[in-house]
């Protein structure tokens, strides 16, 4: 007797050709069906080019380009007397830092060129002194101190985890990341109380240990006083004086300049910072005394305040110099010229770095930078 196994249902079978075929197929006659690839009918094929034209890409590149070369050449140059289409631009030095300018482009921006004056440094200088409180130098050197030394403490701690774990002496990482992080902290509260001290103190920070901790000791002993002589109306200061004269009630007393603050007080102005090594008693800090400030004597050349200007390099002004003889259009050419800033004198500078002879360039300057661009740096002047 046999068995009947019973039939399974049956799957209905998949069209062969998609629905969307179907479609193509009414609406173009012309597409061929292969099995899981539709080809689309050709497209017409386009004329052949000429020869010239199916040349390879680079030979072709380079023949259009002497193609447009010669037809630049053969365009005529315009003569003097032709009206200029574009206004007159300045031509760019050989080493590409000298600007170079004609009589007309000079007259067209401005520029009027000058030389140099003559005068002689005023050997004394006004100024209004201010006795520093030495409280305050010593709270900003202490923190200075005291920042330093949490610095190393966290750096030695770190070294000594660190030592400990590459032992197997239990140290773990977290710990290990603990004191980095510690070390971390502690590295920008050191930089941040050294930059305070820096800016605040900034003569004192220039000089060396052992002398910065004997002036220090003198001044907080009460052996000597430090104060901040004031140039009211001045924000800037050329040569550094080379002492100091206090006015104590017809008293003169003689003081050490020690540098330029770089902080300003509510008088807006340049400050210097003086040490007064013997001074007389009930003179403490918040004083107000008149002091005089005394140079040697210097002799230099007078140029305006337009003259000047200032880069990364320092001070430096704009010389002119002549064309060359026998040229078709005379071009000047303009050079910058580092020099150095003695003091204010009038409504100008007095400076040095620069000759009698120089033709400087007394307005316009800031034209002339800008052609020159931010790239370029001012020479000594090889004159003698």
């Amino acid at each position: 007797m046999t068995r009947r196994v019973p039939r399974l249902p049956q799957v209905p079978q998949v069209p062969q050709v998609p629905l969307l075929l179907r479609v193509l197929r009414r609406r173009l006659p012309q597409v061929q069906q292969v099995p899981g690839v539709l080809r689309l009918p050709r497209l017409p094929r386009l004329p052949r080019l000429p020869r010239l034209l199916r040349l390879p890409r680079l030979p072709l590149v380079l023949l259009v380009g002497c193609l447009l070369l010669g037809l630049s050449l053969s365009v005529p140059a315009d003569d003097d007397d032709a009206p200029a289409r574009n206004p007159p631009a300045a031509e760019a030095g050989a080493d590409g830092a000298q600007p170079s300018l004609d009589a007309e482009q000079q007259h067209a921006v401005g520029i009027v060129v000058a030389r140099p004056v003559t005068a002689t440094a005023p050997q004394r200088i006004d100024a209004l002194g201010l006795v520093l409180d030495t409280t305050t130098l010593i709270s900003d050197q202490g923190e200075a101190d005291a920042a330093a030394a949490a610095e190393q403490s966290a750096s030695a701690e770190l070294v000594r985890l660190r030592a400990l774990r590459e032992g197997g002496a239990g140290a773990s990482l977290k710990m290990i990341e603990a004191a980095q992080a510690e070390q971390a902290r502690a590295r920008a509260q050191a930089r941040t109380a050294a930059l305070r001290f820096a800016v605040t103190w900034a003569p004192l920070a220039a000089l060396p240990g052992g002398p910065r901790q004997k002036l220090v000791e003198a001044a907080t002993t009460g052996h000597s006083l430090l104060l901040r002589a004031d140039l009211p109306g001045r924000h800037t200061l050329g040569a550094l004086p080379d002492r100091a004269l206090l006015d104590v009630d017809g008293i003169q007393i003689p003081g050490r300049v020690l540098g330029v603050l770089r902080q300003t007080t509510e008088l807006q102005s340049v400050g210097l910072l003086l040490e007064l090594p013997d001074v007389p008693a009930g003179l403490g800090a918040g004083a107000r005394v008149p002091v005089s400030l005394f140079m040697a004597a210097r002799s230099g050349f007078i140029v305006p305040r337009d003259a000047v200007l200032y880069d990364e390099n320092g001070p430096y002004v704009y010389r002119q110099s002549k064309p060359a003889a026998g040229a078709h259009k005379a071009s000047y050419t303009y050079t910058a010229l580092k020099i150095s800033l003695l003091q204010p004198y009038g409504d100008g500078w007095l400076v040095t770095g620069i000759d009698g002879d120089d033709d400087i360039v007394v307005r316009g300057a800031g034209v002339l930078w800008s052609l020159q661009g931010v790239g370029a740096h001012a020479v000594a002047d090889d004159d003698d």
